[in-house]
């Protein structure tokens, strides 16, 4: 019997030492596990103190565009760095304000509101918890422990409009919008000049669905556009505009020679390049990146960040080489370097 006992012990030492030799990784956690992912080494542990909390707004944290890629940013920063990050999701405006208060109370070194409806909620709690330290995209709150961040979404949709004139067959180009926000409408207003710069001749024909969450509702609408020979499609939609895509897909499927252009990220890697002409690349996390490291590094500002053409923050990415024609990719550069300069003015709104 002793000697059963002594055995036992030694296998029990044993799994405990495979166990710990693997090392499961808890910096990188969304309230559960990542499932499947194989632990990777991090760079460093220069962030090891730090916790960073996200809370994505009503399109949740999977919308394949604004919400995953500021995830995404925290991911790799996690990797990079050993921070602790984590995210909630808020299934409609009325959880905004808790999650970001949840994490507050946790002691969260910085926490992120992902969205413009994020505006009201953030410069509350930054006003009662003046210790506290937040982050916001696509909205500028006023709070001296509150990072502001904003893009010149008008600049890049100028640039996607300006593809949508040039390769449309028909002349007749859609445009997909999720609320009807300023920021939303900044994406309208630069689509619809770029299309008209490059092809007056053009129609732009504007749908709002109310929302970023429904899938269904950009997949009406997008139905309803290539039914009424709209062969090219923008959305600006968040989670909805994944609809749009599907009813391209079935389309395409079908032999019709529709497209989409994608949003946000680089929105082919996604849907394919079937039927994703190209995207307007937003650098959400890029900045969710940047002012999250600033802050392990000591170098975190409060205030209020515009980025544009000029900053690389907007534009196309390099995948549209496979279906944008070289000639139309110079055109393209050609009103970019305008817009640069400051010939072109593109309207916000």
């Amino acid at each position: 019997m002793k000697k059963t006992a002594s055995l036992m012990l030694m296998l029990v030492l044993s799994i405990s030492l495979v166990l710990s030799a693997c090392g499961v990784d808890k910096k990188n956690n969304n309230g559960g596990s990542q499932g499947g992912s194989e632990p990777e080494v991090v760079s460093d542990e220069s962030g090891k103190d730090f916790k960073i909390g996200m809370v994505t707004d009503v399109g949740g944290v999977n919308d394949r565009s604004f919400n995953q890629s500021a995830w995404e940013a925290l991911q790799r920063l996690s990797k990079e760095t050993s921070a602790e990050t984590k995210f909630l999701e808020s299934k409609g405006e009325a959880d905004m304000e808790p999650n970001l208060n949840n994490f507050v109370r946790e002691g969260y070194s910085l926490t992120w509101g992902i969205g413009f409806l994020f505006t009201d909620a953030i410069l509350k709690v930054a006003n009662e918890n003046p210790d506290a330290k937040l982050a916001v995209i696509d909205a500028v709150v006023d709070a001296p422990n509150v990072a502001s961040v904003t893009f010149a979404e008008h600049e890049g949709s100028f640039l996607v409009g300006v593809v949508a004139g040039l390769m449309s067959e028909s002349k007749k180009i859609g445009f997909v919008g999720g609320m009807e926000i300023p920021v939303i409408k900044r994406f309208e207003a630069g689509f619809v000049a770029g299309v008209k710069a490059a092809n007056p001749d053009a129609n732009v024909k504007v749908v709002y669905t109310g929302t970023f969450d429904k899938p269904d509702q950009g997949k009406s609408a997008a139905a309803t556009l290539y039914n009424d020979g709209y062969d090219i499609v923008f959305h600006a939609a968040g989670g909805t505009g994944n609809g749009v895509f599907n009813e391209a897909i079935e389309r395409k499927k079908n032999g019709e020679k529709v497209w989409v252009i994608g949003v946000d990220k680089d929105q082919s890697l996604e849907f394919g390049d079937e039927v994703t002409l190209t995207s307007m690349m937003k650098g959400v996390d890029a900045a969710v990146h940047k002012i999250s490291k600033d802050l392990i590094d000591g170098n975190w500002t409060s205030g209020t960040q515009e980025l544009g053409l000029k900053d690389d923050a907007v534009g196309l990415p390099e995948t549209s080489k496979k279906n944008v024609p070289e000639d139309v990719l110079k055109k393209v550069d050609e009103f970019k370097a305008k817009i640069i300069s400051g010939e072109i003015v593109v309207p916000g709104e």
